[in-house]
C-alpha cells in the first residue's frame, strides 16, 4: 500500500497532465448530466426508504414487545438491526451529504437531519464532508485512513503499538458509533495537544456526551422499559441490533478505502491539486462492492465508493446508473477499476490491517513463515481491476 508517489510501477505514469485535465472535464460533462436529471423519480425514492425504514423500526420495536418468546426476539432484533442500518447509511449519511437538498424539503435536509448515532450530525459533516472527502487517502490529512489508530501505509514507522492494532479494529467494530464520535471530536489529538481545557472542545465535548446520553435513554431505558416484563429481552434486543449494525457498518467503509488495489498518497501531492488531479485521486483511493440491489442499499450505495467519491452530493439511487460510464472511463484512461464482492474485499482489508501491524518484510524474513507469505501473495489479488495499456485517452 504504499503511498503512489514512490511506487516502483507508478500506475498513472502513462498519463499526460494534458489526459488528468480532459479525464476532469469528462467527469465534469457526466456530473452536469446527472444533476440535470435529478426529479421526482430520485424525491420518490428517498421518501420511499425513508417511509420503509421507520414503519420497519416501528413494527420491529412491536414485536419486541413480547420478545420474551424466543421467535419474537429474534424477528424483532433482525428487524431493527436492518432498520437502523438504513437509516444510518442509505438515508442519514447521504441525506446529510446534501444529497437530496435540491428538493428543498426540510424534512429532508442536510442542515437539519439527525441521525440515530451517538455522533452529533454536525460533527460528523465536518470531519466527514469537509475533511475526509477533501483529503481522500492522503497519508497524515486523511484520518479516516485508519481513524488515527492504526498504520496504513509501510511509509509509516512502526512502533510496537501498532502490533495490537487488529485488536483495536475488531474493537471500533464492535462500537464504531462510539469510535466514530471520538474521532470526529479529535478525542486523541485534542487530549494528547492539551487542548482539552479549551473551552471551544469542552462544548464540542458536551455536545457528544448529550447525544450518547439520548441515544443510551431511548435504546437502553425507554424501549425497554415499555416492553414490561420483557424488558431485559428488549435491552438485549437493541445491544444486538446497535453491535449487527456497528459491524455492518464498519466493514463497508472499510472496503472502500483498504483492500488490495487502492492507492495512498503524500501530502505533498496534493500542493496546487488540479480539478483533474482531484477526481484522478478519488478514483483511485477508492474500492467497489459488488453484489445485488439489497445489498447496494444496504450500505446506502457505498458499494459504488469510487462513483460516491466523484460526485458526493449525488443522490445515491443514481450510482447503479452512473457506474458503467465511470468504468468505462477508466479502461479508455488505463486505471484500475477495484472491485470484488463483499466477503473478499472485508477478507483483503483485513489482511491488510494484519500485516501493516507488523514491520515491514517481517513475514518474509520469518523462515517458517516466508512460503505461506509467498503464497498468500500469489492468490491474494484484487476482485477485479479493470486496466488497459492505453498512454492517452485524448
Amino acid at each position: 500500500m504504499t503511498v503512489l508517489q514512490k511506487k516502483s510501477e507508478n500506475p498513472i505514469a502513462h498519463l499526460s497532465d494534458e489526459d488528468i485535465e480532459n479525464l476532469g472535464k469528462e467527469l465534469d460533462a457526466i456530473r452536469d448530466e446527472l444533476f440535470a436529471s435529478r426529479g421526482e423519480r430520485d424525491a420518490a425514492y428517498i421518501r420511499k426508504v425513508i417511509d420503509t425504514q421507520r414503519k420497519l423500526e416501528l413494527g420491529s420495536r412491536a414485536v419486541l414487545l413480547v420478545s420474551m418468546f424466543p421467535p419474537a426476539w429474534i424477528l424483532g432484533t433482525l428487524g431493527l438491526s436492518v432498520a437502523k442500518i438504513l437509516e444510518n447509511m442509505e438515508i442519514g449519511h447521504n441525506i446529510m451529504h446534501g444529497q437530496w437538498d435540491w428538493m428543498r424539503d426540510p424534512k429532508i435536509s442536510s442542515t437539519t437531519w439527525e441521525w440515530d448515532n451517538v455522533s452529533p450530525a454536525a460533527q460528523w459533516k465536518h470531519s466527514h464532508n469537509e475533511l475526509h472527502h477533501t483529503y481522500t487517502n492522503v497519508v497524515g490529512k486523511d484520518n479516516d485512513l485508519g481513524y488515527g489508530i492504526m498504520r496504513v501505509d509501510e511509509d509509516q514507522r512502526w512502533s510496537p503499538f501498532y502490533l495490537g492494532q487488529p485488536l483495536w479494529n475488531f474493537i471500533n467494530a464492535c462500537f464504531f458509533e462510539y469510535g466514530i464520535a471520538a474521532y470526529d471530536l479529535e478525542l486523541g489529538k485534542n487530549l494528547r495537544k492539551g487542548r482539552w481545557k479549551s473551552a471551544e472542545f469542552k462544548a464540542r465535548g458536551k455536545q457528544v456526551l448529550t447525544k450518547i446520553r439520548k441515544q443510551i435513554t431511548k435504546d437502553y431505558v425507554v424501549h425497554p422499559l415499555l416492553s414490561g416484563p420483557s424488558a431485559p429481552y428488549t435491552l438485549a434486543a437493541n445491544f444486538t441490533a446497535n453491535l449487527v449494525r456497528n459491524l455492518w457498518t464498519h466493514s463497508v467503509i472499510m472496503c472502500g478505502h483498504f483492500p488490495e488495489g487502492v492507492e495512498t498518497f503524500e501530502r505533498r501531492s496534493i500542493v496546487g491539486e488540479t480539478r483533474g488531479e482531484w477526481y484522478l485521486r478519488q478514483m483511485l483511493g477508492s474500492a467497489n462492492i459488488s453484489g445485488s440491489r439489497a445489498m447496494h442499499i444496504m450500505t446506502g450505495n457505498l458499494s459504488y465508493q469510487i462513483e460516491h467519491h466523484l460526485f458526493p452530493d449525488l443522490p445515491s439511487n443514481r450510482y447503479q446508473e452512473v457506474a458503467p460510464k465511470i468504468e468505462a472511463l477508466f479502461e479508455r484512461y488505463g486505471l484500475s477499476y477495484t472491485t470484488g464482492p463483499l466477503p473478499r474485499q472485508v477478507a483483503s482489508a483485513w489482511h491488510k490491517v494484519i500485516r501493516l501491524s507488523l514491520p515491514n518484510d517481517f513475514l518474509e524474513k520469518t523462515p517458517v513463515i516466508a512460503p505461506v507469505v509467498s503464497l498468500v501473495r500469489r492468490t491474494d489479488k484484487p476482485a477485479r481491476r479493470v486496466a488497459t495499456t492505453a498512454t492517452s485517452a485524448a
